[in-house]
């Protein structure tokens, strides 16, 4: 599912659900029936650099990785970079946290992808959207267009479903679309060329909801889809 979005403040969003208009709330839908459900959350996210521990954090402070402030640990990653690896970390950089931590290597569907949401340059400590604790392991990431369009293609092709989906639904980002890709559709098109005839509907949001591992997270900037399939 998805976060209301078009609201500058509060109230200004609305739910329809029938003939009835919400001002607040959420509106849900529940679906039974001989049918399975396959989930893909494109986070559009790929990692730099190699994974760090985190040795010392509070709340949604990161203080310390691997014994050293993370800005260090970012800029010494940064002279490592090319140049257009360097601009994106410059328009925003990304923090994954890794799901499951008994894996001995990580993929990009491993991660849970937050926002740096600031730094302090005095301490170089930085925080994140999402609360921590030491000894999780994190890995810089960076998003651009190239990057989240392969994520997502890669995923479809990796889900493979027992039986050809009979329908979808598509929750994706308003910050993606013609804001990040140079032609509109794109997430809709994607799973199109990866089924077809499959009917699909959705919504744009303002943060999208969907599973990454075993757990539902609320996502920013991703394209979370769901597909049906008969048993």
């Amino acid at each position: 599912g998805g976060m209301a979005s078009g609201g500058r403040a509060e109230g200004q969003n609305r739910l329809l659900f029938g003939r009835r208009e919400l001002a607040s709330g959420a509106i849900a839908v529940y679906l039974r029936g001989a049918f399975q459900v396959q989930t893909v959350v494109s986070q559009g996210c790929r990692p730099i650099g190699r994974p760090f521990v985190i040795t010392k954090a509070q709340n949604h402070f990161i203080l310390e990785l691997s014994g050293q402030p993370p800005m260090h640990q970012l800029q010494a990653l940064f002279t490592e970079l090319n140049e257009k690896e360097q601009a994106l970390v410059q328009q925003g950089v990304h923090v994954g946290r890794v799901i499951n931590e008994y894996k001995e290597t990580f993929g990009r569907e491993d991660f849970l992808i937050r926002n740096v949401i600031g730094a302090d340059p005095h301490t170089g400590a930085i925080a994140i959207g999402d609360t921590i604790r030491p000894g999780q392991t994190v890995q810089f990431h960076i998003r651009d267009a190239d990057t989240a369009d392969e994520d997502l293609r890669e995923l479809l092709v990796q889900l493979s479903p027992p039986q050809p989906p009979i329908g979808g639904l598509l929750f994706t980002c308003n910050g993606r679309g013609t804001r990040l890709f140079d032609q509109p559709h794109h997430d809709a098109q994607s799973i199109h060329s990866a089924y077809p005839s499959l009917p699909l509907s959705g919504f744009f949001a303002q943060g999208e909801i969907g599973p990454v591992g075993l757990s539902n997270y609320l996502h920013g900037f991703t394209a979370s889809v769901v597909l049906f399939s008969n048993k």
